[in-house]
């Protein structure tokens, strides 16, 4: 390769990266700012809810509603609170997921579990109340019009609800001990992981749209058809996690889905990846079709790209 094209490679990509930390800082100084303020509420519950929201982590989910708004032409900000709003939502499916009754995690972001480090009962009210925090976030967002905030409530709310975080939860405590073929899977991953995801993907678009970005209807359907593979690829790749890693690296329990159905004990893990490819293309067509991927794609490509690469 020529020295100068190298060089500028090189660049581009150190641009890039500054830019994604950049962002990832952005929430995570906002996400202090929305968190609860100590004396807000009891003094207990408001720790528990700042060692869980603002514990380390990738902030996927928010990065992917900040890209998807900047990739469309959004203005500097206008998604960061939206974006926060969905980070809140994550977080608190985490802390409902991990709970005794739920999967009995006792790691998470490499930190103990928070119904460990504080207690089953203040953890449970914690995820309750960031879930409704959320909420508040987006219908205070006065930098948006009134109906896209009804709109993008609607859309968390629905993420969360019964076709959505809360109905795969259900389905994977009741339906464990069962054997499960791919489409069953598809629905399942769908529902833990992608919904939330297509949230973010389609928040980021919509404040685009409504704020004067170039987001066509075309342009918020393609990041939905975009978050829903990537969903499904991320869900695989927990998976491969799950059966392949280690504690120290992944900094969450590992090896809890050993009896259970999945996509890598399915199809095992070399299927597994193949399939993880096949949706990580299908989401990279939907962004191509509507002139996207610069940002976004990127992004996501390089997350998994250094996840196989230390794998």
């Amino acid at each position: 390769m020529d020295s100068t094209v190298a060089t500028h490679e090189m660049d581009d990509h150190a641009a890039f990266f500054e830019r994604v930390e950049t962002l990832r800082a952005g929430v995570d100084r906002r996400l202090a700012e929305l968190a609860p303020p100590v004396g807000s509420a009891p003094d207990r519950l408001v720790e528990a809810v700042r060692y869980s929201l603002l514990a380390p982590g990738k902030r996927f989910r928010p990065m992917v509603t900040l890209l998807a708004a900047a990739e469309l032409g959004a203005p500097e900000g206008a998604a960061l609170d939206v974006a926060c709003a969905f980070e809140m939502i994550h977080a608190a499916s985490l802390i409902l997921d991990d709970l005794p009754a739920m999967d009995d995690a006792g790691l998470r972001r490499g930190l103990p579990t928070i119904h460990r480090a504080f207690d089953e009962a203040t953890a449970i009210l914690a995820g309750v109340g960031l879930l409704n925090q959320a909420y508040a976030v987006i219908a205070a967002d006065r930098g948006l019009p009134a109906p896209l905030r009804a709109e993008l409530a609607g859309r968390a709310a629905h993420a969360v609800g019964f076709s959505g975080l809360i109905a795969g939860q259900a389905r994977d405590l009741f339906d464990r001990d069962k054997l499960r073929d791919p489409a069953a899977l598809d629905r399942l991953n769908h529902e833990k992981t992608g919904v939330l995801i297509i949230a973010a993907a389609q928040g980021g678009a919509l404040v685009a749209k409504e704020t004067g970005g170039r987001a066509s209807d075309a342009a918020v359907e393609a990041m939905g058809v975009f978050a829903r593979h990537i969903g499904l690829a991320f869900q695989i790749r927990d998976d491969l996690i799950d059966a392949q890693g280690s504690t120290e690296a992944a900094g969450k329990d590992v090896g809890k889905d050993a009896a259970m159905a999945t996509v890598v004990s399915t199809l095992g893990s070399t299927g597994a990846r193949q399939v993880m490819e096949e949706h990580l293309a299908k989401a990279s067509g939907a962004l191509a079709e509507v002139g996207c991927g610069d940002l976004l794609g990127r992004y996501v490509g390089d997350l998994f790209a250094r996840r196989k690469a230390a794998a």
